[in-house]
């Protein structure tokens, strides 16, 4: 029987060459990203979590008498679901607009969206 050794292997100069330095690789992904985004939401990245501040978030969860302490991974929870509320909404609306041949939301168009699907009946006449 024989017996074989483990050893580290380092990268040599032509793994290197061939492979791409990191900083190249970087490079093309960046450029592939940025190519396949587009218009003026590419433009913002966010690197944070969650796109709404926190600090409000736990603001006005304890405005809620019944809200003692708010733990971190609660307001992130709840922020996560309110851009997530937020986004479903703006979606829906934004065919309403699109059936009347514009590109900006209004008023009409969150009222079409929640009166028309049943999800958003709790929020009827809350905009009134």
């Amino acid at each position: 029987m024989s017996a074989t050794v483990a050893t580290p292997v380092s990268p040599t100069e032509q793994d290197t060459d061939r492979c791409g330095s990191e900083e190249e690789i970087r490079a093309t992904e960046a450029e592939d990203s940025s190519q396949q985004q587009t218009g003026p939401v590419a433009a913002v990245s966010h690197s944070r979590p969650s796109k709404l501040p926190l600090a409000r978030i736990k603001a006005l969860m304890k405005t809620d008498p019944d809200v003692s302490l708010a733990s971190q991974e609660s307001v992130f929870i709840i922020a996560k679901a309110t851009e997530l509320f937020v986004e479903m909404i703006a979606k829906d609306a934004l065919v309403y607009a699109q059936q009347g041949k514009r590109k900006t939301l209004q008023r009409k168009d969150l009222d079409n969206a929640i009166g028309a699907i049943d999800e958003f009946a709790f929020l009827e006449g809350t905009l009134d």
